[in-house]
């Protein structure tokens, strides 16, 4: 992609409770998991400060939080990107995905109530809308509310800092997975969740949501795909 493209990070209104430091680390925090800013794109704290209508010192501690979180990198120059990505590297966070999400959600299963359980479904049908639309920004937030929202069933749940540690990691790189959805994502898998729900078969809804994410970045699974995709990232870092 071009450096100097035009970025597009979405913000929403500040809760007067919530401080403008933590205000500014969740909304790049939420940029960098939905794949609006994106490998080889170049940023600047001064950049950012403008978009987001902040002083410099807000962004300086969001991105030392991120940076920590292995989420955005601070060059020597001040300028900011998405750290760089190796075959191997992606396919160890997309499978520590499977295993993580595919426990958390067996273990939600028995707390679904019919009340989340129509929360699912009107959340497959908003992303059904958002695939039929080409809208890949909703498409992502959509599927990950998803997720999120099948999870957190469970009170007693741990997991979700660590599966949302994975969609920081991985979110830059997914928009190119989410743009070939119809290439391999042929099954609705969330569908398949759903009636697994409905029975009430942890086997099944793990199957579901191990398909779903496999499906989900299927090029990964294919290592001429998978490389040249590595490629296609760091080439449009220089």
């Amino acid at each position: 992609m071009d450096k100097k493209s035009p970025i597009k990070i979405t913000l929403t209104e500040r809760d007067g409770a919530v401080t403008i430091t933590q205000w500014v680390y969740e909304t790049l925090r939420g940029a960098v998991m939905n794949g609006q800013i994106l490998p080889g794109r170049a940023l600047t704290i001064r950049e950012l400060a403008t978009l987001l209508d902040v002083s410099p010192m807000p962004i300086r501690e969001a991105l030392r939080q991120l940076s920590a979180e292995k989420a955005l990198e601070i060059q020597g120059n001040r300028r900011v990107m998405v750290p760089k990505m190796t075959a191997m590297k992606f396919t160890e966070l997309y499978e520590a995905r499977i295993a993580i999400e595919s426990h958390a959600a067996a273990r939600a299963l028995p707390y679904i109530d019919k009340a989340r359980f129509m929360q699912l479904r009107s959340l497959d049908q908003l992303i059904n809308i958002a695939q039929e639309e080409n809208n890949l920004d909703q498409i992502s937030i959509l599927n990950q509310n998803f997720h999120r929202l099948l999870y957190t069933a469970n009170p007693h749940q741990v997991t979700l800092p660590l599966i949302e540690s994975l969609w920081l990691q991985l979110g830059p790189f997914m928009r190119l997975a989410t743009s070939k959805l119809e290439e391999h994502y042929l099954i609705d898998r969330h569908n398949e969740a759903m009636t697994a729900i409905e029975n009430q078969d942890a086997f099944a809804l793990q199957l579901a949501i191990t398909a779903d994410i496999r499906e989900g970045i299927a090029f990964a699974g294919t290592p001429e795909l998978l490389h040249s995709f590595i490629e296609q990232s760091h080439m449009a870092a220089h």
